[in-house]
């Protein structure tokens, strides 16, 4: 398979900066995301993009333009909603909770971003195919571009 080599994301600045850095940097270290049908081959430059409600993934190889993809976020608002909930819960209780209540709300929110990840891979299938990892990146950087 092969791989994103650049992220360009096209959304301001938002509470979740730091967020979409640590993605964005941890998906070009590690990634394995292939266009599917007869696209050329990679790697793939990717700009993601918020237009009208949906989201725009943008992939081109070397420097012609290679798919593009236009995903509703319906499918997705509650599941980011839920993780939004769940960051916030588990922020709130590093402050206030004992260790194992701690590790409980992780264990959610991880159940939660990799409901996420799992969402994303089904809404590309026929498109894309990527591994679990590169799909919870790309979740991550999805929501951080609705704050």
């Amino acid at each position: 398979m092969t791989r994103l080599s650049r992220i360009d994301i096209d959304a301001p600045p938002s509470a979740m900066e730091a967020e979409r850095r640590a993605a964005v940097r941890d998906l070009l270290q590690d990634n394995s995301f292939a266009l599917l049908d007869d696209a050329p081959p990679g790697p793939y430059a990717l700009g993601l993009a918020m237009r009208e409600g949906r989201i725009v993934f943008a992939l081109s190889a070397g420097n012609a333009p290679a798919a593009e993809f236009h995903l509703s976020l319906g499918p997705l608002r509650q599941v980011i909603k839920d993780y939004f909930q769940i960051c916030a819960a588990h922020a709130e209780a590093v402050r206030h909770l004992p260790p194992a209540r701690i590790e409980a709300i992780d264990m959610a929110r991880r159940g939660i971003h990799n409901e996420g990840a799992d969402l994303l891979q089904d809404r590309l299938a026929g498109k894309a195919r990527m591994d679990r990892d590169t799909a919870r990146r790309l979740f991550t950087l999805i929501c951080a571009m609705q704050r």
